[in-house]
């Protein structure tokens, strides 16, 4: 029995290492294995940003792939928070007993407080992630224009 509020606050704190893909469709979800990638990237851009400064081009592209995992997965997060007993227990309990799956999909209080985070946080991130990746783009481009002009 997969439950809907695990799912979501597994997908809200876990999701950028895959651990909601791993509740969901066990050890063999490429999703799962996949999520990891980008999460370290981002983290080895800020370790970038520590060690050269923040006019390491590299730490441009790293840092927002971070942002965007975590983001995407807070999406995620709310997508299942929101599903409809209905649909959850279709989608990832489609063999279980009719009696034993009406609570697994239920929406609690515990459900929308994932929910409320992932929004509130997801949204913060995804922000933070584009401000910054423009910022260093637009300095970049200034720093370029000025070196022209001399």
């Amino acid at each position: 029995m997969k439950n809907k509020t695990v799912a979501t606050w597994l997908a809200f704190l876990g999701g950028p290492l895959g651990l909601h893909c791993f509740y969901l469709r066990g050890m063999s979800s490429t999703l799962g294995w996949l999520l990891p990638i980008p999460t370290a990237l981002g983290l080895y851009g800020i370790e970038r940003v520590r060690m050269h400064g923040l006019d390491d081009g590299w730490s441009w592209i790293l840092i927002p792939l971070l942002g965007f995992t975590i983001a995407g997965c807070a999406l995620t997060a709310i997508v299942y928070g929101l599903m409809t007993p209905e649909k959850w227990n279709a989608r990832y309990n489609a063999g279980a007993a009719p009696a034993a799956s009406s609570t697994s999909g239920n929406t609690g209080w515990l459900t929308i407080g994932a929910v409320v985070l992932a929004l509130a946080i997801g949204s913060t991130v995804l922000m933070a992630s584009l401000a910054f990746s423009f910022q260093r783009f637009f300095e970049h481009e200034i720093e370029a224009g000025r070196q022209m002009a001399q």
